[in-house]
């Protein structure tokens, strides 16, 4: 969940590398520091807590003289978050330095060996441990650091992604990778490394992604050279980056998140071009067409995923089911790992992940194939793991998501699990071709209407001042409306620390609505949809305690707003459209309520956008 960035050239690599860990913060961010390979045969490291600019302040009277340098912004595994345990970590002769993403398991079977042998420790950190091991083996053995690196990782248990400098050879660095991301950006005469290809983007639009168990050297003056861990050497697999520098910036915005969601129009559009077609009438996915038998021998396909990606499983269940006559099961890829799950041929796993580096979808996606289910994969991030593991898949194509909170992830998500149960239902002859021209003309509709729907922003700004200070909140919908409710709750526990939850709404009166009172605020989504008569009685019930209701309606909706206390209205969509609509004024609500309560929204306290650890 860290971000690590590296440099070696001949450009100013204190500013490369800060630059890039701004851009990674997203990542984690409860500390942050800097390694320079000072050309006198020197490392100054300088780290500090808090964000990244915290360290800039630290920075500004130190020798930043260097040839090249490694860098990292912290989310805290071993050890709080201090000066102290903040990355990169030296070895005990000061001759390494490294960075470290991901967690070592047996972390403390090596520390305690090494104590042994007389090492002495500074942090609290799993990261230390290797940095010394590295060192350890270096001596004993009388070798040199690739070799150093590729025994001790031989060594260790667990996820990695890490970088070591040495002062003895300033114009290098090693770099590996295990189930923890890192991309190396080639440029001219000068070669990045990062924990994604955002710090290089402006520098370099080649790349290449490491695999696992990979390590690269990368040296000044000389061509990238990739190895295993049993030194065979790798072909270095250049991909030319489509991503812009302009979609790594706030763009006049106050904060990414607010960005995002605005972006959504856009997203949308650039996650349907080119897969409805025939004016609708044609939903075309090349990873189901690709596919075809699989999914028309599909005795049951199975969901993993984790967070605000569940909850898009979860529609995606019920696109499946409806469109589809699919039995569909969901998982927590966190549970499914662990659960002992029963899967075979003919059973398909769907992972979803934004990042595509999620570490329980991830190891989920390593046990279904094992099995020897078909895996297919939606992502967002083209070239991350979860796409290269899986067997087939589909990317969102929403463009960088550098707000914490997930909100254009989201709806890309749904939309590709609308297009992937249309196209699924296409060649099952599971739908009237009817249907799907009617479900494909809307679908070339959401991006306008979605336009429509943010013109809510302002009304919702207001609204959010009346219930900045709530301490609960309780969000309830029906059908597809339930899982928007899951994700609502989520996105105002994320940003403004305040205690939300999603509830099925029929479930309300077992249990939830003895919180119920004047204090406590609910947000109903209550399109016009085969449920509407039933949530309708569930608002009735809310009132009848003296709730206060927020409800997300239909535009002309007669009988919910006139009982609720705030109405957001929204245009009228096919049922199964419905949760991209409705999820957009909670993303606001949200955001303006955290707003009002100071919180930083794009990176909410104790959280990171790529889960790279369990």
């Amino acid at each position: 969940m860290c971000g690590i960035v590296g440099y070696v050239g001949d450009n100013n690599v204190y500013d490369i590398l800060i630059k890039g860990l701004h851009r990674l913060e997203y990542r984690g961010y409860d500390s942050a520091g800097i390694a320079l390979a000072n050309p006198s045969g020197k490392i100054n490291i300088y780290k500090s807590q808090g964000k990244v600019s915290n360290l800039e302040d630290f920075c500004k009277d130190k020798n930043l003289e260097a040839k090249s340098g490694i860098a990292h912004t912290r989310w805290a595994t071993h050890g709080e978050p201090s000066d102290n345990n903040a990355h990169p970590h030296f070895s005990e002769d000061g001759n390494l330095a490294l960075v470290h993403n991901g967690t070592i398991e047996n972390y403390q079977v090596i520390k305690d060996a090494l104590i042994e042998q007389g090492c002495t420790f500074q942090s609290e950190t799993d990261t230390e441990v290797l940095v010394q091991l590295i060192e350890y083996i270096k001596i004993k053995n009388n070798c040199n650091l690739l070799d150093a690196v590729r025994e001790a990782l031989k060594q260790v248990v667990g996820a990695y992604a890490i970088a070591v400098i040495e002062k003895d050879n300033p114009d290098r660095i090693i770099a590996a990778r295990n189930s923890s991301p890192l991309a190396v950006g080639i440029g001219d005469n000068e070669t990045f490394l990062a924990s994604d290809a955002t710090p290089f983007i402006e520098y370099t639009k080649d790349a290449v992604y490491l695999k696992d168990g990979e390590i690269a050297i990368i040296e000044k003056g000389e061509p990238l050279k990739i190895v295993t861990l049993e030194n065979k050497e790798s072909k270095v697999d250049i991909t030319t980056l489509e991503m812009s520098i302009s979609q790594l910036e706030k763009g006049g915005y106050d904060h990414f998140m607010l960005k995002e969601i605005f972006e959504q129009p856009t997203t949308l559009r650039d996650c349907i071009r080119g897969r409805v077609i025939n004016n609708g009438c044609n939903i075309m996915l090349s990873g189901v067409m690709d596919s075809k038998e699989k999914f028309l021998n599909a005795k049951r396909i199975v969901i993993v995923a984790c967070g605000t990606s569940w909850h898009a499983a979860l529609l995606g269940k019920y696109l499946i089911q409806d469109n589809c006559k699919i039995p569909v099961e969901v998982e927590y890829a966190s549970e499914f790992r662990y659960s002992n799950p029963i899967l075979d041929e003919r059973d398909i796993v769907i992972a979803i992940s934004q990042s595509g580096e999620t570490a329980d979808t991830l190891a989920a996606v390593k046990i279904a194939k094992d099995m020897g289910a078909y895996v297919y994969g939606i992502s967002n991030v083209v070239g991350s793991s979860i796409p290269r593991e899986t067997h087939s898949g589909t990317y969102i194509h929403v463009g960088p998501e550098i707000g914490v909170a997930s909100t254009k992830a989201f709806t890309g998500q749904v939309m590709v699990l609308t297009l992937l149960s249309l196209s699924i239902a296409q060649i099952k002859k599971t739908m009237p071709y009817e249907k799907i021209c009617e479900l494909g003309k809307a679908i070339i509709k959401i991006p306008s209407i979605v336009q429509r729907v943010l013109k809510l922003n302002d009304k919702i700004e207001k609204l959010s001042m009346k219930y900045t200070y709530a301490k609960n909140f309780l969000y309830l919908g029906r059908g597809y409306s339930y899982p928007v409710a899951l994700e609502g709750a989520l996105k105002l526990k994320e940003i403004s620390y305040i205690h939300a939850e999603g509830y099925p709404a029929a479930e309300m009166k077992h249990g939830p609505i003895a919180l119920i009172d004047a204090e406590m605020p609910s947000v109903i989504i209550a399109p016009m949809d085969h449920v509407y008569e039933k949530i309708v009685s569930n608002v009735q019930q809310v009132k009848a305690r003296g709730g206060s209701i927020i409800a997300i309606v239909n535009e002309g909706d007669e009988i919910i707003s006139k009982m609720a206390d705030h109405v957001l209205e929204v245009p009228e969509m096919p049922e199964c459209l419905t949760p991209i609509i409705t999820s957009i004024p909670l993303q606001l609500l949200s955001y303006y309520i955290a707003i009002n309560k100071g919180k930083d929204v794009d990176m909410p306290r104790n959280l990171a956008k790529s889960v790279t650890v369990e």
